[in-house]
């Protein structure tokens, strides 16, 4: 994966960053405690890359990764990833998982089913946690069996999954009475 550039922009949970090639969107990082935090994860990730203006075409990527985590309904599906780092396994993962549309969640399970193996889930949730363009390839919306949430690698962990799919509206395990509340990790003790 050739990263050349990145730019970093607010969003509505904090400064995102998003990393191109000449090919396309190589990675997309979610906020971690500032602006700056989120300038140095970028340049430990890509080694020697530079912070530039966006062409157009990451400047849409720009806009609706911002409109989406504002809570409007926007499909990022036309946005071009570079995946040629990705594995194979990888890359038929998350073509699946890029169809699921804005509110609505898959779980391993079913997108190891799409794949043709459902013996594969713990796989899919392997290449779930080695994403590289969270929002643009929505691992966020892929949960665990029986309403589990499954993990999360991005900063705040499940905390921050469940932030993404009630922004977006989601309901996992269907419409309830409740709809407007937003989804909680479940204490523990």
């Amino acid at each position: 994966m050739s990263a050349s550039s990145f730019t970093v922009f607010e969003t509505a949970i904090g400064a995102c960053a998003v990393i191109w090639s000449a090919r396309g969107i190589v990675g997309v990082q979610l906020p971690e405690a500032n602006e700056q935090a989120t300038r140095a994860r970028v340049t430990r990730r890509f080694a020697g890359i530079q912070e530039a203006a966006p062409p157009p075409d990451v400047q849409r990527a720009v806009d609706g990764i911002v409109a989406l985590l504002a809570g409007e309904k926007r499909d990022l599906t036309d946005i071009t990833i570079d995946d040629k780092g990705q594995t194979e396994f990888n890359r038929r993962v998350y073509a699946v998982a890029r169809k699921i549309p804005t509110g609505a969640t898959m779980t391993y399970g079913e997108i190891a089913e799409r794949l043709g193996d459902k013996t594969l889930a713990r796989a899919v949730g392997q290449a779930m946690g080695e994403n590289p363009t969270p929002i643009i390839m929505p691992c966020h919306r892929v949960l665990a069996a029986g309403g589990k949430t499954g993990g999360f690698s991005a900063s705040g962990g499940v905390v921050t999954k469940l932030r993404l799919l009630t922004i977006e509206g989601a309901q996992p395990n269907g419409p309830t009475l409740f709809e407007s509340l937003p989804l909680e990790a479940r204490r523990r003790g």
